[in-house]
């Protein structure tokens, strides 16, 4: 595995504060046509843009395009900001916006690898994982080195759960294009398939060298956040705040590392600061997973009004699942694994039907965890338990998955097995669920 570059940071006129997060190069004045080399070309690190950066990227990009606007780079660029946007604060209704940037960029040029590669960012922020695939694809046929092709391509492999073909994906895009967004992706690749600790090289080797010499804080708080989560899925809580805290030095908005120190401090029994910081990111991105988390704090404190609290916080689960929706995303692994357990009863079967659904577009280990546990609780669980089994197959170590399995085993009778999958997910992450964990013995058969 090739070390990551480390990355320019050359600024070129106002409009050079946007083109981080596309990926590599982008051309501004992309009008002057095929094969050339507009003087407002500018490279920098993928990635770069986090917080008010990325806000005042997409303000700089949006009056270059009203001064020239045939420029199909800076078009394909805005609508991968948008997308960055949407994707990070929890706003599904970027991707309208974002949609119509990209379709802008195609149709003045349209082969160009920028613009493709945005559609397969979009198409994967919607969880068109098919789509994203194809995208990444034609992008990639334009320009075989095209950064934001290759990691898309990578994601949507994984997410469609080709994880052999995705391996062999980020092997390919580690020779041709190392870097930051490259490697985050070779580590989660080696993640899934239980080798934790190649993925956590890799992080390293990215952090070390492709974010830590030269390039700017929006590096440096992706990989260093990473680290922080794969830290904490290990149920390391001080080496996961160790890394947050580095990201969170680096860009102190950066909502990914908000939540992943605040789930750390839940881990090490903080509750109270958990839940503050919690509740800072849930303010700003009301995404499904943050919002389970800080309801099941409530829930765990169980104090005057807790319980109110909890289920506020899973109401906006359903809000946001319908939000999403209405803008095109296809929300229904987030509706399954958010609802399954918190959602009313008319939810929890809502939530079933749609694991169904992802689980005929797409069998990935998360799809299959997602059902498992659904089938579970609708009473099924001996229809569960082969899908349990798959969530585990891969050797990738994530405690809540252990958990179900061990439950799913208990209720279909196999007591050994169920004891073994509990206490290897409490072993693994004790703080994995606030809720879950509580309710986790070790004993084989008993409650869920």
């Amino acid at each position: 595995m090739a070390l990551p570059r480390p990355v320019g940071r050359s600024v070129v006129a106002a409009v050079a504060l946007a083109f981080a997060i596309t990926g590599g190069a982008v051309v501004v004045g992309g009008a002057d046509g095929p094969g050339r080399s507009p003087s407002s070309s500018v490279a920098v690190a993928p990635g770069a843009l986090r917080g008010a950066d990325l806000d005042r990227g997409v303000e700089a990009l949006q009056a270059h395009l009203r001064d020239q606007p045939r420029d199909f780079g800076a078009w394909a660029t805005l609508g991968t900001a948008y997308v960055e946007q949407a994707r990070t604060r929890g706003d599904p209704s970027r991707y309208r916006e974002a949609a119509r940037a990209l379709d802008r960029s195609l149709e003045i040029r349209p082969r160009n690898d920028a613009g493709l590669a945005g559609r397969a960012a979009l198409a994967a922020a919607r969880h068109d994982f098919a789509g994203a695939l194809r995208y990444a694809q034609a992008a990639l046929g334009v320009n075989p080195r095209s950064e934001g092709a290759l990691a898309s391509r990578i994601d949507a492999l994984v997410e469609l759960g080709r994880y052999g073909a995705a391996a062999r994906a980020a092997d390919e895009a580690d020779a041709r294009r190392p870097g930051v967004p490259v490697f985050t992706r070779y580590a989660y690749v080696r993640e899934l398939r239980g080798d934790v600790a190649g993925a956590r090289r890799a992080l390293s080797l990215a952090l070390g060298s492709g974010a830590g010499a030269g390039s700017g804080g929006g590096d440096v708080a992706y990989v260093a956040t990473a680290l922080g989560q794969l830290a904490w899925r290990q149920g390391q809580y001080a080496e996961a705040l160790k890394q947050c805290g580095k990201a969170l030095r680096a860009d102190a908005s950066y909502l990914p590392a908000l939540e992943c120190r605040a789930r750390a401090w839940a881990g090490q029994g903080d509750t109270e600061r958990a839940i503050r910081g919690l509740r800072e990111v849930v303010a700003r991105a009301p995404l499904p997973g943050p919002l389970v988390a800080l309801g099941e704090l409530y829930e765990a404190r169980g104090g005057p009004g807790d319980a109110a609290k909890a289920r506020q916080q899973y109401g906006l689960v359903s809000a946001w699942v319908s939000l999403a929706r209405a803008n095109g995303v296809n929300a229904d692994l987030d509706a399954a694994v958010a609802l399954t357990d918190h959602g009313t009863r008319a939810e929890r079967r809502a939530a079933l039907r749609a694991a169904r659904a992802e689980w005929g577009r797409r069998h990935t280990v998360h799809t299959a965890d997602a059902l498992a546990w659904a089938l579970h609780v609708d009473g099924r669980s001996e229809e569960a338990l082969p899908y349990a089994r798959r969530s585990t197959a891969t050797g990738f170590r994530e405690a809540s998955f252990m958990h179900h399995r061990g439950v799913i085993e208990g209720a279909t009778g196999h007591a050994s097995a169920a004891r073994r999958w509990k206490s290897a997910a409490l072993d693994l992450n004790p703080g994995f669920s606030p809720t879950a964990a509580a309710r986790a013995p070790r004993e084989t058969g008993e409650g869920s």
